[in-house]
């Protein structure tokens, strides 16, 4: 393994350059994605799938054959349904005890957040759906007040508690289901088998990555992190460049270079999905990326493997206009063009290229 192939692989692992056939597939086989920008998550699992539309994206979810929800690091991703109750067991014990001093600070106390549940499980019970100032309103309306970050706080942490989850988008507004009728039979994993599990779906659909990159993403300890990695066995085997050990699925194979332009999502995988990300972002251009590092992630023009440039979009009527900003050397019109009209598709809408 080459600095140079690493790019390669994760293009290849990721499904950027192989994409899958279905939406499903590709949250399944990333385990989680990236999801609080929605509208840059669809087009994460629209450009990993094959002629994938936003339509056909939102009907997965609409389906419940993919829900958002808090389960890394305490933020929101797209996940497998059946996957979703024991990754957030496995991960949000430790979330909810760092978010302890903010509740504090908004004087919500254990048994507010006890009341909560209870008031959004009646609201809810049934398979029903509300929108986030429905389900706002509903606590305003027992008595909880929820203004401020306190109705963000309240959301967040009895999601993290397993109780809700986001369903379907509704005018632009988030919807929320209670997860156990929303997400359906889940898998019940526990422990060593849990780790194992993340461990080796982490890093056969990231990898090459190290076991600092698995922490970070998935908001593990060191000590989890090698008991999942020693649990997976001979699932994953790991390859060591220049001191630094890397980790992927025992069975990935060299992958060829991929010179074509892709224009990937802002917060996305193949950038957010590493603790370490100089394999494929230069560090005099990460502040590009992420100007100020203020947690706001730009949408990535990747070539070679490597992020080249940023760029935007803007959608009127049924146009859509891809304005490419290059890093340092000038894109081929005819490539960017090419990559600019896959996410035209994507939208069903007519690109243009500025």
């Amino acid at each position: 393994m080459t600095t140079l192939n690493i790019p390669h692989l994760r293009l290849r692992q990721q499904h950027i350059t192989q994409p899958f056939a279905q939406p499903e597939d590709v949250v399944r086989w990333m385990g989680a994605m990236q999801a609080q920008d929605y509208h840059q998550a669809v087009w994460a699992i629209g450009v990993r799938t094959q002629s994938g539309t936003l339509a056909q994206v939102e009907q997965a979810i609409a389906d419940g054959k993919i829900i958002r929800t808090w389960p890394m690091r305490g933020t929101i991703h797209f996940i497998p349904p059946q996957d979703a109750r024991w990754m957030l067991q496995l991960t949000a014990a430790r979330m909810v005890a760092k978010d302890k001093r903010r509740l504090e600070q908004l004087h919500l106390t254990e048994a507010d957040i006890d009341q909560c549940q209870v008031v959004v499980h009646d609201a809810l019970i049934g398979g029903k759906r509300l929108t986030r100032s429905a389900l706002l309103q509903t606590l305003d309306d027992a008595g909880i007040y929820t203004t401020g970050q306190r109705g963000y706080h309240i959301l967040w942490n009895i999601a993290q508690q397993g109780l809700i989850c986001i369903g379907p988008m509704q005018d632009k507004e988030q919807t929320f289901a209670l997860l156990d009728e929303w997400a359906g039979e889940q898998r019940l994993l526990a422990g060593d088998e849990a780790l194992a599990e993340l461990a080796t779906r982490y890093f056969s659909s990231h990898g090459p990555a190290t076991a600092h990159d698995f922490a970070w993403w998935a908001g593990l300890t060191l000590k989890e992190v090698k008991i999942g990695i020693a649990a997976a066995g001979d699932r994953l085997r790991s390859e060591t460049l220049d001191s630094k050990v890397y980790w992927l699925a025992a069975d990935a194979e060299p992958a060829p270079a991929a010179s074509a332009i892709v224009l990937l999502p802002g917060f996305d995988e193949y950038l957010l999905g590493y603790q370490v990300r100089d394999d494929v972002l230069a560090k005099q251009h990460a502040q590009k990326v992420c100007p100020g590092n203020n947690g706001v992630f730009f949408p990535m023009i990747v070539q070679d493997g490597q992020i080249v440039g940023t760029w935007k979009r803007a959608i009127k009527k049924q146009t859509v206009t891809i304005t490419p900003a290059p890093f340092e050397d000038a894109l081929d019109d005819d490539t960017i063009a090419t990559a600019a009209s896959t996410y035209g598709a994507f939208l069903e809408l007519t690109t243009s290229f500025a």
